[in-house]
């Protein structure tokens, strides 16, 4: 048998268990956080450090834009070493009273700065929609975050923003579905959008999603209010295609319990029922309900496609989707 041990000189002795003739090599665990910072927004690793700390505590980190001040979403824990990014940040400090005090001079200052920044597109005649305006925590740099529907020339808008705030500036164009991130509102289900408040990431979402739990196709009934397809239609995506993998086409015939043929006639995804037109000996009909284990059918295959009258909207609003793609917050 071959012996293992003489190939392992190299490895520090802690990364692997040998036992026997066999070598088992275990990563280190690591420690890390969750950090995010903005609301709803994309959550990064971080490693604590000597710190002890807890969920909800402010702390202040370096990032790729500067230093930041963020909140932790998950406290410290172990993963595995090939779980995460090397090398993990390490947190520089928990926020002090004075950090939490920049960090309130800041809002206040971005605000000033949109309403500066506003004026200056104005002046500029430049077609964009300013959404907002960020400080980083070190005041290193000001973002300014706008849609548009096409390519803006912001070059000379740029160096005169630099003139008038003495720091480093960035125009980011960003999609309707940020923008909605952004400012929020409510959704047609009555409660905070779901981006604004918990949502760290855009779901791709297809028309497909909507076909696979039976809604309609008319794109106002399916659009949130960013104007692009519902995110929580991905929510029950998956539980749709396994009950759906269950049950028989519309039209297509089974055969009940008793032996007799009959026609589906419509279903109840999340019940599992299915309701038939029952083929009787006599020549009659009659309309019967089974639950799905009581009828023979075969295996679902994809339905055709039925020609929808809002086909054109649809494909419109599929390729809005793709041609938005990824966040831009998240840069």
């Amino acid at each position: 048998m071959f012996d293992i041990r003489a190939s392992l000189d190299h490895v520090p002795p802690d990364l692997c268990i040998i036992r026997d003739e066999y070598a088992i090599c275990v990563p280190d665990p690591v420690h890390n956080l969750l950090i995010r910072f903005r609301n709803a927004g994309k959550i990064y690793y971080f490693g604590p450090g000597n710190l002890d700390l807890t969920a909800g505590m402010h702390v202040i980190v370096e990032t790729a834009r500067g230093v930041e001040l963020g909140t932790v979403m998950i406290p410290t824990r172990e993963v595995n070493d090939d779980s995460v990014i090397q090398p993990l940040k390490p947190v520089i400090r928990i926020a002090t009273e004075a950090d939490e005090k920049t960090a309130l001079k800041n809002r206040e200052k971005e605000k000033e700065a949109f309403k500066i920044c506003l004026e200056k597109i104005a002046k500029h005649k430049l077609d964009m929609k300013l959404v907002e305006a960020e400080y980083t925590f070190d005041n290193n740099k000001l973002l300014f975050y706008f849609t548009a529907d096409g390519r803006i020339d912001f070059r000379e808008l740029v160096k005169d923003l630099a003139s008038v705030f003495r720091t480093r500036i960035e125009l980011r164009q960003i999609g309707v579905r940020d923008e909605t991130k952004i400012c929020g509102g409510i959704g047609i289900c009555g409660r905070t959008l779901c981006c604004h408040s918990y949502l760290s990431e855009f779901a791709p979402v297809s028309i497909k999603m909507a076909k696979e739990q039976n809604l309609s196709l008319n794109p106002t009934k399916i659009s949130g209010v960013c104007g692009r397809l519902m995110c929580c239609l991905k929510n029950e995506e998956e539980a749709y295609e396994e009950l759906n993998s269950r049950l028989p086409h519309i039209g297509s015939h089974v055969k009940t319990a008793e032996g007799l043929d009959a026609e589906v006639q419509s279903v109840s995804v999340l019940k599992q029922l299915v309701k038939v037109i029952v083929f009787l000996d006599d020549g009659e009909k009659e309309v019967r309900e089974y639950r799905v284990d009581e009828l023979k059918f075969r295996p679902n295959k994809p339905k055709n496609r039925i020609k929808d009258k809002h086909d054109k909207e649809l494909k419109k609003l599929e390729a809005m989707e793709k041609k938005e793609g990824k966040s831009k917050l998240n840069e």
